[in-house]
């Protein structure tokens, strides 16, 4: 009988983010420390000086195992009816 440990990948699982490169997002709540909170497919992302609903563009600052970091650099770029 083998167990799996759920979560169990010491951080070395690729993230879906990249430090340095910029996303379209839309804050979906407030944290407890007052920062912004989006998710990019899964991982928590903190945004300082957002609230939901804010649509900004984001430039990742630090990736840690469970979450990242990001600064607001801009407001997102809005797609058009035909994309």
């Amino acid at each position: 009988m083998t167990y799996e440990r759920r979560g169990f990948d010491r951080g070395l699982a690729p993230k879906p983010v990249e430090i340095g490169k910029e996303y379209d997002v839309e804050i979906e709540e407030t944290s407890r420390r007052g920062e912004g909170i989006t998710r990019i497919e899964g991982l928590v992302i903190f945004v300082p000086k957002t609230k939901p609903g804010d649509k900004v563009r984001i430039k990742v600052t630090n990736i840690s195992r469970r979450f990242a970091e990001a600064e607001v650099i801009g407001e997102a770029e809005e797609k058009s009816e035909t994309e």
